[in-house]
Order: structure tokens, then C-alpha cells, then sequence
């Protein structure tokens, strides 16, 4: 959900507003991705903000964009649309309310906003075996989320930030985007399969159980070039002028096709 405040360095919000959901484990990291308006994309700054118990009506500054302070680092990708705030060394007291905001314009000018809630847990209600997965165009790639006992029965999705669009327990085949599967153990996990990878389907995902989300980053490449690999084939025996017997080894060059 995205709206819009005043631009401070502590600025006013409304409680109770809606907002991603993000878990993760004590001691761990999180990288928190958030898109905006490709018209917001150059000039303009962003920043991340913090409310620890979300009962204030103020949010204070953490870093802007392209900065890093204390365990707090935040990197704007403008030719994609999106900035990342990555967390480090996290502890219960990092639970709260932080906001992505990009300042439109001077003081009497509303920022645009969007909202993310930080769960700190000993043992995460919802995680992922990886955070960060790679696969090369036409190829496909798996994600194992992680769910403890109580949630069961909530709803399992894989979906995409961007968009958003979202994928439930079953298989979905289309002509444009990539064949997605998710499958549900019934007990502690359910697996995503992509195949068919395109380019752009790179770009940030997450699992999604209930209203907790893990955040994924997802690497398309190209295929390897095939690369020239120098072999010995045969070695035979070749007399010389002077009646010595040597050994000469014969090569050929042959092309392998790296598998990532």
C-alpha cells in the first residue's frame, strides 16, 4: 500500500495503515526491497525511517539513499525503480514500523511512501532456505519457504513486488510469463518451482504465508558463450631423421556449454 506525508526528517503518519509483513531470525540480516514511480527514478532522494513500536506519530531518518550508518545501509537502483534497505546484526528491539520514501518536492510537498513491518523472532514464523537464487534464460530455479506448525492452514503464495501478481499451491502456465508451481508439504514448507526463465523475470519475490514475507531475489542470465577447450585426443609414434622414436601428441579443440 503506498500514500503520501509531509516531508520531515520526522514526519507524521497515520496508525493502523496497511504494509508488507517481513520476519526475520535475531543475529540475522534483511534486505528489504521497495519500488517506486520510474518518475521518481533520477533526481529525486530516498530515504528509510524507523518507528520502533509504532505507537508514535513520528518515524526518524535512518540513512538515504547510497549511504550507510551504523548497521543501516540503503542503495537506490534507479534504472530499475526500486531501493534496497539491508539490516545487519538484528535484534528484537530493530521490531517496528519502517518506511521507504522518496522526497517529491520542499516542505509543503507530500513524500511518496510506502510501509513494511519488521518482525525480529529466536525462531521466524515464515523464512527461506535462500534469499538470493540465480538461473540462466530458459532454465528454471526452486525456492524452499520455511512455515512453523501454526501456520499451517494460511494461505501460501509466491509472489512478485513489482507487480504485485501472485501465485497459490498448484502449477500456473502462461504464454508470456514463466511456469510456476508451488507445492505444499502440509507440515513445515512449501517448494516454488519457475521454469522457462526470461529476463525479466529478474528482480525481488517473496514467500508469502498469511501476512508474514520473506523477500527473494531472483538473477536471470544469459546462457554461457561456449567456451574453446584445449584436449588431448591420441598421442602416436613418429620416427625421426636420426632414428629416434619420439612422441608426438595430436589436439583437437572441442566447445563445452558451462551449466550454472
Amino acid at each position: 500500500m503506498s500514500f503520501q506525508v509531509p516531508l520531515h526528517s520526522c514526519f507524521k503518519w497515520e496508525t493502523g495503515s496497511g504494509g508488507k509483513v517481513v520476519t526475520v531470525q535475531t543475529g540475522g540480516s534483511s534486505i528489504i526491497p521497495c519500488y517506486y514511480d520510474e518518475t521518481y527514478a533520477a533526481e529525486y532522494k530516498k530515504y528509510w525511517c524507523f518507528d520502533a513500536t509504532a505507537s508514535y506519530r513520528s518515524c526518524s531518518t535512518l540513512a538515504y539513499a547510497n549511504e550507510t550508518k551504523g548497521k543501516v545501509s540503503v542503495i537506490d537502483h534507479p534504472d530499475q525503480s526500486f531501493c534496497t534497505l539491508t539490516v545487519r546484526n538484528l535484534k528484537h528491539e530493530d521490531t517496528g514500523t519502517y518506511w521507504c520514501a522518496v522526497e517529491v518536492g520542499g516542505i509543503f510537498v507530500k513524500d511518496a511512501i510506502e510501509q513494511f513491518q519488521l518482525t525480529v523472532q529466536s525462531a521466524p514464523d515464515v523464512s527461506v532456505v535462500s534469499s538470493s537464487v540465480s538461473g540462466h534464460e530458459g532454465g528454471d530455479i526452486s525456492v524452499q519457504c520455511l512455515y512453523s506448525p501454526g501456520y499451517q492452514n494460511k494461505l501460501k503464495q509466491w509472489c512478485r513486488y513489482k507487480d504485485p501478481s501472485c501465485y497459490t499451491v498448484g502449477r500456473t502456465d502462461t504464454a508470456h510469463t514463466p511456469s510456476v508451481q508451488i507445492i505444499d508439504d502440509g507440515r513445515r514448507s512449501f517448494t516454488v518451482v519457475m521454469t522457462g526463465l526470461r529476463l525479466p523475470d529478474s528482480g525481488w519475490y517473496f514467500c508469502s504465508v498469511g501476512k508474514q514475507q520473506v523477500p527473494v531475489q531472483l538473477t536471470v542470465s544469459r546462457e554461457d558463450p561456449q567456451v574453446p577447450v584445449l584436449t588431448v585426443t591420441e598421442a602416436k609414434t613418429v620416427v625421426t631423421t636420426d632414428g629416434f622414436e619420439k612422441y608426438r601428441r595430436h589436439t583437437e579443440e572441442h566447445f563445452c556449454l558451462s551449466q550454472n
